[in-house]
């Protein structure tokens, strides 16, 4: 899945998530409603932010409390969520980050590497409860080098709710393959941090795959964790010495893979094998995906006129520049959720025109909902905003 991309979000006024939460804290979410009658015309996060910059009405924020690199390209970002986050993810999903640079607010989506399962002991779960995420700087990614090189700690990010498909379930299974590669390893150290911590470690394997030793992410906290549960067996292929996995061969290496759960995440060659293996052998269901990239996408078209109708605005914008960012450019307020055509919180109907699918190069007719973060203009378009 396309999760990785990186998207712009250039007003500050975008429309952001449902604040998570509000349920759960009514007295609170009175007050900031009765603030936003009072302070009418200027917005209750005037003064909100002047209390406390993590305070919100209409957003999640978080704070980057500190900054720790993983590998020469990596580096792990402990960030202190404001009101509202919800701590209730599900270890292997991901949350979107907005990051101010050059006064654009620039967002991208990473893996949380953190549990969401409150540590054996119980100390330090409280007020002072944070994140995490691990970031790979790529050299295309200008977001991923920025944060991994260049934020500082004490930065305020925006935050988008967590979400994802690729969970593990609690319980977990019995038995279990882990299969992975690169930074495809960040959402399964959110997984095995959380079994540790639930003592459900009973019987693990995990493949994973790095150029060199000292690009393994996490490499020490593996170590330990395999010395200290002997149900937890892991198995480092050094690429650039011994090359790829091959996964065709895969019964020397987990005679009894058939017979497990597994959750894979890496390049899309693996994880293109990893299908094609366990559907040949009839477990396509037990295998679980998790895609950081998108396939390539298909060639661009003309671009067109973007009319959004209930905003009354139009902008003029090229065949890869998405509708979304079209929109925020434009000064529209557009729904958005993950940023990467999974979750659905930017589906808008299509009025009139067509709009080009960036992943796949399908066009959408009029009278179809489209999903503004991975769609174009092919040529001039509507849209019900």
């Amino acid at each position: 899945m396309s999760k990785k991309n990186a998207l712009t979000a250039k007003v500050v006024d975008t429309k952001r998530p449902t604040v998570v939460g509000a349920d759960k804290h009514p007295g609170w979410h009175a007050l900031r409603k009765v603030a936003a009658r009072i302070t009418t015309p200027l917005l209750p996060d005037d003064y909100l932010h002047l209390a406390n910059p993590l305070w919100s009405a209409r957003e999640l924020r978080g704070r980057v409390v500190e900054v720790r690199r993983e590998t020469e390209d990596s580096a792990t970002l402990v960030i202190k969520p404001g009101w509202g986050f919800s701590f209730d993810y599900q270890p292997g999903q991901y949350i979107g980050i907005g990051l101010l640079v050059d006064g654009r607010w620039r967002w991208r989506s990473y893996s949380l590497t953190s549990s969401p399962a409150a540590p054996i002991s119980g100390s330090g779960w409280g007020r002072a409860r944070t994140v995490t995420i691990t970031v790979k700087a790529m050299p295309e990614g200008f977001l991923s080098t920025h944060l991994v090189a260049g934020v500082e700690p004490g930065t305020i990010v925006r935050l988008a709710a967590p979400q994802g498909n690729f969970v593990l379930p609690d319980p977990a299974p019995q038995s279990i393959l882990f299969l992975t590669a690169g930074s495809g390893i960040t959402p399964v150290m959110s997984m095995l941090r959380t079994l540790a911590r639930r003592n459900q470690i009973h019987d693990i394997a995990h493949l994973h795959s790095a150029p060199t030793e000292s690009d393994v992410m996490f490499r020490a906290e593996l170590a330990a964790l395999a010395e200290d549960h002997p149900g937890y067996r892991l198995s480092v292929r050094q690429t650039r010495v011994e090359g790829r996995l091959d996964l065709s061969r895969l019964d020397w290496a987990v005679p009894d893979w058939c017979e497990r759960q597994t959750w894979a995440c890496g390049p899309e060659g693996l994880l293109n094998q990893a299908e094609k293996v366990w559907s040949s052998a009839g477990i396509g269901d037990r295998l679980h995906l998790e895609r950081f990239a998108v396939s390539k996408a298909a060639p661009a078209g003309a671009g067109g006129t973007v009319t959004f109708v209930r905003s009354g605005k139009s902008v003029a914008t090229d065949a890869a520049t998405s509708l979304m960012d079209a929109g925020e450019g434009a000064g529209v307020q557009m729904p958005f959720g993950c940023r990467m055509g999974i979750c659905q919180s930017c589906v808008v109907s299509l009025v009139e025109g067509h709009v080009r699918d960036l992943r796949t190069g399908s066009e959408h007719d009029p009278g179809t909902r489209i999903q503004t973060c991975v769609s174009a203009a092919s040529g001039d378009c509507a849209l019900d905003i």
